[in-house]
């Protein structure tokens, strides 16, 4: 058992309603001992972290990713979603364990620096005869130290069938399930306090079968863990589900029985009334993920209604091929202004894009009892902005996290361990982990080893 820590003298927004201009945070074994205005209560032996100029939040939470994607930056710049997939289908045929690792090790690294402390992935690109790849990603989660949800995705609908990819990357229907149920006995610790779950993600309505989403549905609720996929991204998806099965992708999704309070869903950017209403009332939660939608243009999701009808929405970084270099933090901001841009100036508070990232991201994952918040009995996750310097023309802490530019982050806790400390990764080599991320963009584009 580690030592504990006091963090002090800095202003804590809890995201559970109090808010302290100055106040302190005190982690012990792990999870978060107190919290509140004023002077820290003295603790005996405890690291005294002076954190004057800063502001602490809970740790951010990042819902929708696709870590193997930092080899494949900065392709098909301005191709719709359908035409970067085609164009890119290809390239993923490429992924190895070694590429994953690599681009998984920077993705991570990433996510971290822009004060992330829980992830989740949706991987599901398996190459045939490309063993490891949900391992590697999950090797990396745990040398770079934050706490980490990866989904075990699938695609079994190919091109023969009506679906997008070519058939070639997609895997049989049984041999998936398999896969699936295998990762879940492998790797899921659904322990108090656990740093890996695995869910349950066949990829999208138009690269999977309704045979395997029904099943894979079934798996999950067997086992015990969430289910994940895309829906409602574009309207070009609309018309697919329109076309294929006679609805649209929620009422597929319904159809199907996969709305509920185990669900949660990636953009979902193209919903109707009622599907915002289904959503609030079945308790399905939504992974919002503003700047890829904007990258692809494929609009922008009707967060402030979900909001408003008491539906959970988290926000997602998404994977670096539709988010380039994207920092987690900064997706607060992009929520709060394409929801004005659309809605007008009280569409989003500042205070509401901050639970977006906190505790909207922990109901999305089934955590909001452990993490999204800081209270005390909560796991220490944790992150320190720095908020003096330039950001402190801005005098409420909150809006100057929000409104603005990314501030520096001075400390990151993962589960009460220091991950980031002053800008600077100290769990693993950053400069070693961009090395090989880049490294991993070029075995991906030219087939070298």
């Amino acid at each position: 058992m580690s030592a504990p820590i006091v963090i002090e003298n800095c202003a804590v927004a809890t995201v559970a309603g109090a808010e302290y201009p100055a106040g302190h945070v005190v982690i012990d074994d792990a999870r978060i001992a107190a919290v509140g205005p004023g002077a820290a209560p003295a603790v005996a032996g405890a690291e005294r972290v002076d954190a004057a100029g800063c502001l602490a939040t809970p740790g951010l939470v990042n819902t929708h990713h696709h870590l193997y994607q930092w080899a494949t930056q900065g392709m098909a710049q301005e191709a719709t979603l359908f035409e970067w997939l085609t164009g890119l289908y290809p390239v993923w045929a490429g992924l190895d364990a070694e590429i994953v690792r690599d681009a998984a090790g920077a993705a991570l690294a990433w996510l971290a620096l822009s004060g992330c402390t829980t992830t989740t992935d949706h991987h599901y690109i398996f190459p045939r005869g490309r063993p490891d790849l949900l391992e590697a990603e999950i090797a990396a989660a745990r040398q770079v130290g934050l706490r980490f949800h990866p989904c075990r995705g699938s695609m079994d609908r190919g091109e023969s069938q009506g679906g997008l990819p070519p058939d070639d990357i997609v895997e049989e229907t049984e041999a998936a399930l398999v896969a699936t149920e295998e990762a879940i006995a492998r790797h899921h610790d659904p322990s108090p306090g656990s740093m890996l779950r695995i869910a349950v993600a066949p990829c999208s309505p138009f690269s999977v079968t309704e045979t395997l989403m029904t099943e894979a549905a079934g798996l999950a609720r067997r086992a015990g863990v969430r289910l994940n996929t895309h829906l409602a991204e574009t309207v070009e998806e609309e018309e697919h589900c329109r076309e294929q099965f006679g609805c649209t992708p929620v009422e597929y999704m319904d159809r199907l029985g996969w709305l509920g309070p185990d669900v949660w869903f990636a953009h979902c950017v193209h919903l109707r009334d009622a599907d915002v209403k289904r959503f609030a009332e079945t308790g399905t939660a939504v992974a919002h993920c503003p700047s890829s939608n904007a990258r692809l243009g494929a609009g922008i999701a009707r967060v402030a209604d979900l909001l408003a009808a008491g539906a959970a929405v988290g926000v997602g970084v998404d994977g670096a091929a539709s988010a380039e270099l994207a920092p987690l933090a900064g997706e607060l901001r992009q929520a709060l202004l394409f929801q004005r841009a659309v809605a007008g100036p009280d569409a989003l508070t500042a205070r509401q894009a901050l639970a977006l990232g906190t505790l909207g991201g922990a109901r999305c994952l089934g955590r909001a009892d452990e993490i999204g918040t800081l209270e005390p009995g909560k796991l220490a996750d944790i992150a320190l902005w720095r908020l003096d310097g330039f950001h402190a023309a801005v005098t409420d802490p909150v809006t100057a996290l929000v409104f603005g530019a990314t501030p520096p982050l001075a400390r990151l806790y993962v589960h009460g361990r220091t991950v980031v400390d002053n800008g600077e990764l100290r769990t693993a080599d950053q400069e070693s982990l961009a090395r090989a991320g880049a490294a991993a963009r070029r075995r991906m584009r030219t087939g070298e080893r």
